[in-house]
């Protein structure tokens, strides 16, 4: 069994009233929507991060010449 935290948080009118009414729509408490939208926006946020990682290892192995597999196993020695 896990351990919950309860906080207390602020919503805008219009957002707590979408966010009631996906709670309705979905079968689910309000507490589960809001922890669905913190996972998704985690997700998000990490996907960026990771795009953002492949990116620059991207440009550093262009700059070395590495375009291919075959490229990278050379360049690796292997």
């Amino acid at each position: 069994m896990s351990i919950a935290v309860k906080k207390t948080i602020s919503l805008p009118p219009e957002l707590a009233r979408e966010a009631e009414e996906l709670a309705r729509a979905e079968g689910k408490t309000l507490s589960a929507v809001v922890q669905d939208a913190l996972r998704a926006a985690r997700a998000t946020r990490l996907k960026g991060e990771l795009r953002g990682i492949q990116g620059f290892w991207s440009r550093k192995a262009k700059e070395k010449g590495v375009l291919t597999e075959k490229d990278l196993a050379r360049y690796l020695g292997k």
